[in-house]
């Protein structure tokens, strides 16, 4: 019979423990030498049971790999640190969680809870800001995960607190919850392995974020990408954070931290790019397609500011309903990625198979918007014998289905 959660939290928190021991530093140290070396998961589960025990084989190696998954983002930090398979999914980015820490702190915040710590990724960062953490959180796992890891990186201004997020944030006064003038939230978003769509079915729910963003200024609460802008809160400000050309963020900071109406944030390769307005600016004028079609980052586009960087660049947008935007000449910034137009087309599928057939287009990265299509199955539909490549754009112009059928970019 399968082990109710309780004693399977139990069970994890003292393999965690027995980890931290300096045997199991010794295990966990040998598994990542099998890792390393690829040897595969039974041969290695074997030899470590002959070598560490039993008892400390199988926790060692899993958390090796788990390691071994985080080191891309948590680059040597990640030989230190502990977690579990569900922990590195939550666990964000420290990049990330660094800058929500700098700039809770620059509006003046010395004490900040974490609401909410999973692994210690935002206690981690902002203890070493130099804040004093109260990390909280009601599953055992994640707080004995956050005070290991605090632990290991040497951070000793961070306390781990058993408490119910929905209460303190009921109980804040004067700025303050659990004790600390600032807090960092992340509801959860998923339930039954589903995502929940409905701010209010989050854990906390939407609730417990508005009464914390009113009762707590210095706050920063982490939200879904696609938040309904009406859901946002007069006088805080919402912020889309965008790197490798996916949304990784979403972000609502009080109104004591909040500088804007709506922020769009770039991370590339270190460098971070930003945009904000202190209003709404409305849409980019629409008018018909031109030479280049540009493809905007999306959090530009979810922030709603994609007028401002049309406007710098003399872009238009090719419909009322869809944020492709078209110039004369390619745009130079890393919020649009230009394509030259070759042709535009009414949405055909026959039609579009003979044209490229012609054109000697024998490979194509399908992109769409506004559309039903599945760009996977339509690039296969398209697949032909010519030696030339091509990024066909499936979308609507001027209200019509079409196709923009543009030159591949040049590597690099």
């Amino acid at each position: 019979m399968e082990r109710d959660a309780g004693e399977q939290a139990a069970e994890t928190v003292r393999q965690l423990r027995a980890l931290s021991t300096t045997a199991g530093v010794a295990a966990l140290s040998r598994a990542a030498e099998l890792l390393a070396a690829r040897v595969d998961a039974v041969t290695a589960l074997s030899r470590l049971r002959a070598e560490v025990g039993p008892d400390l084989a199988g926790p060692a190696w899993g958390i090796a790999r788990q390691r071994d998954k985080a080191r891309a983002s948590f680059g040597s930090d990640a030989d230190r640190l502990l977690f579990t398979g569900d922990t590195l999914e939550q666990a964000g980015r420290p990049e990330l969680a660094d800058r929500r820490a700098a700039r809770l702190l620059a509006a003046g915040a010395d004490t900040v809870a974490d609401l909410g710590c999973a692994a210690g990724t935002d206690t981690m960062a902002l203890a070493r800001a130099g804040a004093r953490v109260v990390a909280v959180d009601r599953d055992p796992v994640a707080r004995e995960l956050t005070r290991l890891n605090a632990t290991a990186l040497g951070l000793t201004r961070v306390e781990v607190l058993d408490a119910d997020v929905v209460e303190l944030v009921a109980a804040a006064a004067d700025g303050r919850v659990a004790g600390c003038d600032a807090a960092v939230l992340d509801p959860a978003r998923r339930a039954g392995g589903r995502r929940q769509l409905d701010p209010d079915r989050w854990s906390p729910p939407w609730s417990t974020v508005t009464a914390l963003l009113d009762r707590v200024p210095r706050s920063v609460v982490k939200v879904a990408p696609g938040l309904d802008h009406e859901r946002v809160p007069d006088g805080v400000e919402a912020e889309w954070v965008s790197t490798g050309g996916s949304i990784v963020e979403a972000l609502l900071w009080g109104r004591s931290v909040a500088t804007s109406w709506r922020r769009a944030t770039l991370v590339h390769d270190g460098a971070v790019t930003e945009l904000s307005a202190a209003d709404d600016p409305g849409p980019a004028p629409v008018a018909p397609v031109r030479a280049w079609l540009h493809e905007p980052d999306p959090a530009l586009i979810r922030s709603g500011l994609l007028s401002l960087v049309a406007a710098d660049h003399g872009a238009t947008l090719i419909d009322p309903t869809i944020a492709y935007l078209s110039a004369d000449e390619p745009a130079e910034t890393p919020w649009l990625r230009p394509y030259r137009v070759a042709d535009v087309l009414p949405f055909n599928l026959k039609k579009l198979k003979a044209h490229l057939r012609t054109q000697g287009v024998g490979r194509v990265v399908v992109k769409k918007r506004g559309s039903p299509i599945e760009p996977e199955a339509l690039a296969r539909q398209l697949r032909g014998p010519g030696s030339g490549s091509a990024v066909v754009v499936v979308t609507r112009v001027a209200g019509a289905p079409s196709v923009l059928v543009c030159e591949a970019p040049s590597p690099g």
